[in-house]
């Protein structure tokens, strides 16, 4: 049995972490070029010029940032397991049951009033 609420929290949470990562990925791309390819690095304004900061913070934010998304993913795939090996929906009482296999119901419909 498989328990559906860990496979949607696991999907729901491993769409997110796709979408952060295709959505806002690309400028935490930069900082690993700039560092290797130039030595110095640069935060970019709209309203104003660049202006050259530490490389190590720029590096340091999309560590952080991938180290978020690689959370997302991996609690996602983590729930993805937990509700693929999940029985929670197989562990009820039987006075809890409806349905057919019932003894309340066959009870019931075998009598007539």
């Amino acid at each position: 049995m498989t328990d559906m609420r860990f496979i949607l929290i696991g999907i729901g949470l491993t769409f997110v972490g796709f979408l952060v990562l295709g959505v806002m990925g690309g400028q935490y791309q930069a900082a690993t070029f700039e560092e290797n390819e130039f030595g110095t690095c640069y935060e970019y304004f709209e309203d104003k010029p660049p202006q050259e900061i530490n490389c190590s913070f720029k590096v340091m934010d999309q560590t952080v940032f991938f180290a978020l998304v690689i959370g997302l993913l991996g609690a996602g795939v983590i729930a993805l397991i937990k509700g693929a090996r999940g029985d929670w929906d197989s562990k009820i009482k039987p006075e809890d049951v409806v349905g057919p296999g019932n003894s309340r119901n066959e009870d019931s419909e075998g009598k007539q009033d």
